[in-house]
């Protein structure tokens, strides 16, 4: 298993300090490709965010299973599991809490068009997009600084998950993509 990068507070120009006992999640994400070689996003719109499919594994729940779920969720799309990538690790330290979330390549099988996105999700306006790759991370950077907090999440946690997704597609392009070509 290959760690992709680990994030801090560091990352977004915050101080880091010590986590002690933190909060801990374990997560899933997918680089999502549909029959062209696109990526999922998930647009945020009210936040202006754009992240990876993915999110929390529930309990009784192995990795694969979690990324289908959420996969359906966020996408409405069925997928195969193509690779495992690595790992991202993520320390906030001003929440106290620490994620490692696993990374997959997955292809759509069949797309129903139907997202069953939480409530939290669909106040902040969240819509599917599909980019290439190369067009997906270089809209999630320049949202970066154009970010908006909600009432579910402060600045502070979205510029992490934006910088936490870009560093994957980044890893992705370089590592993969580039290599294939």
């Amino acid at each position: 298993m290959e760690l992709i990068a680990k994030i801090t507070d560091e990352n977004i120009g915050e101080s880091f300090t010590e986590i002690k006992n933190p909060k801990t999640r374990t997560a899933v994400r997918t680089i999502l490709l549909d029959n062209d070689g696109n990526i999922a996003i998930l647009h945020k719109k009210n936040k202006n965010e754009y992240k990876l499919i993915g999110g929390g594994v529930d309990e009784g729940e192995n990795l694969e299973q979690a990324l289908v779920r959420e996969t359906l969720e966020e996408s409405g799309c069925e997928i195969n599991i193509i690779s495992y990538l690595g790992f991202v690790e993520e320390y906030r330290s001003k929440k106290n809490f620490y994620q490692k979330s696993y990374i997959y390549v997955s292809q759509v099988t069949k797309n129903t068009h139907q997202l069953h996105l939480t409530k939290k999700e669909q106040e902040e306006g969240s819509e599917l997009c599909w980019f290439t790759p190369e067009e997906a991370l270089k809209i999630m950077k320049e949202s970066y600084n154009k970010l908006i907090p909600s009432k579910y999440s402060d600045l502070y946690s979205t510029k992490i998950i934006v910088t936490r997704d870009s560093t994957i597609l980044k890893y992705y392009i370089e590592r993969v993509l580039n290599q294939n070509n």
